[in-house]
């Protein structure tokens, strides 16, 4: 195992295209539910205990080795949204090509050819981790980390705040992103003798009707 890959993995400058997408805040400053670092931070810690935790549950559980087409399916279930279903799938794409390229492996190659369409972003990540020898609670932590630092980065550019603030917020949610990581490992563990409904299915509705209505937006900033 080699914490430097974890690093990598939750790098924003891993090529996996996360710097386009504002998970969802975009919408959010639109409809002034952020408009200052302290919205900003209620933001993030919804979306973490959210869309954050199923995200990171899917994704320790394809880093334990469960079938990644089963898992891809539990996600679709898991995103009503259909535009933030294409979204998943548009950023599993990208993801599949840097984890192909940096973390070579056959879970990699057979999700690539039973999803040509592109399987759902945490399900890549989670198999490009166990590629890189990491563990479920690893890819839980890149997932949640994910979830918090994009809106965050996001932020800084649609609102002018301060990076400084920016990641004030973010050593504030520590504690908020170590909680989901570890529910959503521990919900990992269980599926082999729970059923993937073990896994968590936690949603966030307003981030679903916003995501609909950010995607027929003519002008934006941000894809999603």
């Amino acid at each position: 195992m080699s914490r430097a890959a974890l690093l990598l993995l939750a790098d924003g400058r891993f090529p996996a295209g996360g710097h386009a997408h504002s998970g969802g805040v975009e919408a959010a400053v639109a409809h002034q539910a952020v408009h200052n670092t302290d919205s900003l931070q209620a933001f993030c810690r919804g979306r973490l205990h959210t869309t954050g935790l199923t995200m990171a549950g899917l994704a320790a559980a394809a880093a334990a080795g469960l079938d990644p087409p089963l898992l891809d399916d539990a996600a679709d279930a898991r995103t009503p949204a259909p535009a933030l279903r294409a979204v998943a799938r548009r950023l599993g794409r990208q993801m599949i090509r840097a984890a192909r390229a940096t973390f070579p492996s056959e879970d990699l190659e057979r999700l690539a050819a039973a999803r040509p369409q592109g399987a759902h972003q945490p399900i890549v990540l989670g198999l490009a981790a166990r590629a890189a020898g990491l563990t479920p609670l690893d890819a839980a932590y890149a997932t949640a980390y994910e979830n918090a630092g994009g809106p965050a980065t996001a932020a800084v550019r649609l609102l002018g705040l301060d990076p400084l603030d920016a990641s004030g917020l973010l050593a504030r949610l520590s504690s908020d992103i170590d909680a989901v990581a570890t529910a959503a490992a521990q919900a990992a563990d269980r599926v082999t003798a729970e059923g993937i409904d073990a896994l968590p299915s936690a949603s966030s509705p307003l981030l679903d009707i916003t995501g609909e209505q950010h995607a027929a937006w003519t002008v934006r900033l941000f894809a999603s």
